[in-house]
């Protein structure tokens, strides 16, 4: 990998960590935050296995550093698998709302309501279907709001200069 990828890659890890483990509010059900983010967009950059990967890592490395309640290695397999379905639908790919409200909504399903449940109910010890609604309400209303927040981030980074160069470096 090239010093210049690798160094971008690092930077998405370290807003990833810093956006979901400060910028979002944690119960034992539900996070809302926006680390969705630099998932969205390392997957967007640099493809669907560096986007798993990257999102795998901060999930690794925010509960390390940052621990908040017991680690489960379940939850760093929904992250990347999250990061796996942003690159698969943005990398080198035109990015419209058709391509975001898609990967959004298959993420929302396959990820946040399926994986990251069944990942509750057996920390929890509690029935899937138990949290099922509160997750579901959450993860619903979510859906247009990553939707609009990525692709109004998509056209406002469209043109410039840090677009460019990690298009160059990806190149």
């Amino acid at each position: 990998m090239k010093t210049k990828r690798t160094v971008y890659v690092a930077l998405f890890i370290a807003m990833g960590v810093i956006i979901t483990r400060f910028f979002s509010i944690h119960t034992p059900i539900v996070r809302v935050g926006f680390g969705f983010i630099p998932t969205m967009l390392s997957g967007m950059f640099f493809g669907p296995i560096f986007g798993g990967v990257v999102n795998a890592l901060v999930d690794l490395i925010g509960a390390n550093i940052f621990p908040t309640g017991t680690f489960f290695i379940g939850f760093t397999i929904s992250a990347f698998a999250a990061g796996i379905i942003y690159g698969l639908f943005f990398y080198k790919k035109h990015v419209n709302y058709k391509n975001v409200i898609i990967a959004v909504v298959l993420k929302v399903v396959l990820v946040d309501i399926c994986l990251n449940t069944l990942w509750l109910s057996i920390m929890m010890g509690k029935g899937f279907i138990a949290l099922l609604p509160i997750r579901l309400v959450k993860n619903i209303i979510f859906i247009p709001i990553e939707s609009i927040i990525f692709m109004t981030l998509v056209y406002s980074l469209k043109n410039t200069s840090l677009v460019r160069k990690i298009n160059n470096v990806i190149g």
